[in-house]
């Protein structure tokens, strides 16, 4: 699987240890940034990583700061997307079945490596299972989104 992912300076380290713990399970990591641990503005990031899993560079995203909640705000804004913030595995997994997520959002500063490890996993193998209602209401927002004028 493609996975593509990014990070701003809150969740540099947690990045690092999951593209070694992706690439051991022989996903092909795309890192889009941030190379060093210096202070990065977290919407270019997620904007990059987003517009890619958009673009159908890739198949799924991550995307980590201090608390998840920035990245999944800006990703949010790319059309096509569908951000979720998850602190659990089961939040992970309802994300992709039940919203058809696209991204996965974490808080480095909320969660440790082992937690974020099995909320990947989880995020990762399990596929959309759209039931009529969840597809009438991911329908719902797609078409809101699609007319939006501001």
């Amino acid at each position: 699987m493609r996975i593509v992912i990014g990070s701003d300076h809150g969740g540099f380290e947690l990045k690092q240890q999951l593209i070694e713990h992706l690439s051991a399970q022989d996903h092909n990591v795309i890192d889009m940034g941030p190379d060093t641990p210096d202070a990065v503005d977290y919407p270019s990031i997620a904007f990059k990583v987003s517009e890619t899993v958009a673009g159908n560079k890739g198949d799924l995203g991550i995307l980590l700061c201090g608390t998840g909640i920035g990245m999944c705000n800006a990703a949010g804004k790319v059309r096509g997307i569908i951000p979720a913030l998850c602190t659990n595995e089961f939040m992970a997994k309802m994300a992709r079945k039940h919203n058809d997520a696209n991204i996965l959002c974490l808080g480095a500063r909320v969660i440790g490596l082992e937690l974020a490890k099995e909320i990947v996993a989880a995020f990762l193998c399990n596929e959309p299972q759209m039931e009529d209602k969840y597809v009438r209401r991911r329908g719902m927002i797609d078409e809101y989104e699609r007319d939006l004028t501001l």
